[in-house]
């Protein structure tokens, strides 16, 4: 298949891997930023191919891992409302709030319903007048045009019993973060792809001069994947910083206009708290004033909900690229897929299902 076929080319893999261990002549950290990245990189044993002088470590770019544990628990406390409808992505359903998860409140009674896209939630809105529908609205900037354009389109049609739970996350205040800590240890990255597809690559710039650091948009299959490490490499030996596009057949340096016009009338920016991690300044997006109708907090009065993160979890630390999951001393023992204590045991995109699935079994 086009654009998947020649990805995934052994032999091309192959020379490019050759070229990033000729490049290296010292060691070097780079942080893959997207949890899809992440799980491509595990299951196509990348990290273990590449010299040891190169190390990848994962970033917080999986929106189900960072989503926090309150908004959890205030989606669980709306659904267990009645004559509320609560309609999400699958991956959320195991995520685990402070008591329980979405699964279990559906399996006790509650309507929850697996949706693909926020206009799905609109219909369902749509199709049941009687009730309170809520969207349970998370993701990068991947997602914000979609959810927007359900909030506007639901003002549109005055559906005034559709509303979002929001919690979505902005990619550059995070790499920001990171850079800016005292255990600063990533000196390149490789952007996500698909958000810069939405976003351009344009806002990377400032952070690359300001950090002297290489960032390198590039794709999810394993040639992608190596060539944006290749030219991070070339990049840092050359001590050149800048943004640098391999993912040239789907991003431009800016982006998706029209979807970035869209979400900037529906949303503005906000600090986020991110699970884990704590709260980053102007790294989330909420409902401007004129879409309040629309926003569930406000709707159902959950914003006092604070809970505590379990003790033994350290996936923040995972997130930061602090630890490998296997530096968890709870990885594959209290935590595990069937009994996860932090969302990166659950994700599709969580490195530490990741580490589980293909390492543990290697």
């Amino acid at each position: 298949m086009k654009y998947i076929d020649e990805y995934r080319n052994p032999e091309r893999a192959k020379r490019i891997l050759e070229k990033i261990k000729d490049s290296v002549t010292r060691p070097w950290t780079i942080m893959e930023i997207c949890g899809g990245q992440t799980h491509s990189i595990i299951r196509n044993g990348i990290d273990q191919l590449l010299p040891d002088t190169v190390r990848l470590i994962h970033g917080p770019g999986c929106p189900v891992c960072v989503t926090p544990l309150e908004t959890l628990d205030r989606a669980l406390s709306i659904a267990a409302r009645p004559g509320v409808i609560l309609a999400s992505f699958g991956d959320m359903l195991r995520v685990p709030g402070s008591g329980k998860d979405l699964l279990q409140a559906r399996s006790e009674g509650a309507d929850i319903r697996v949706v693909f896209s926020s206009l799905e939630a609109l219909n369902i809105a749509r199709e049941n007048p009687q009730n309170e529908v809520v969207f349970l609205a998370v993701g990068f900037e991947t997602t914000a045009p979609g959810n927007a354009m359900a909030v506007k389109q639901a003002a549109r049609e005055g559906l005034r019993n559709f509303s979002e739970l929001v919690s979505q996350f902005l990619v550059p205040p995070a790499m920001r973060a990171i850079l800016s800590s005292e255990k600063k240890i990533v000196e390149g990255f490789l952007a996500a792809g698909h958000v810069c597809t939405i976003t351009g690559y344009e806002e990377y710039e400032p952070i690359a001069d300001a950090y002297h650091v290489p960032i390198v948009p590039t794709g999810f299959e394993p040639v992608d994947i190596l060539s944006g490490i290749l030219r991070v490499v070339t990049m840092l030996e050359s001590g050149e910083s800048g943004v640098c596009n391999e993912y040239g057949r789907v991003v431009s340096r800016e982006g998706n206009q029209a979807a970035r016009k869209t979400v900037d009338e529906v949303f503005e920016v906000t600090d986020r708290q991110w699970r884990g991690i704590g709260v980053i300044p102007l790294s989330g997006l909420q409902l401007r004033g004129n879409y309040s109708l629309f926003d569930a907090e406000k709707k159902f009065d959950v914003v006092h909900i604070q809970p505590e993160e379990s003790s033994l979890c350290r996936s923040g630390e995972v997130l930061q690229g602090m630890i490998t999951p296997a530096q968890c001393a709870a990885f594959g023992k209290e935590c595990s897929p069937l009994n996860p204590l932090g969302a990166p045991m659950v994700s599709g995109e969580g490195a530490c299902a990741a580490y589980y699935k293909y390492h543990k079994r290697a």
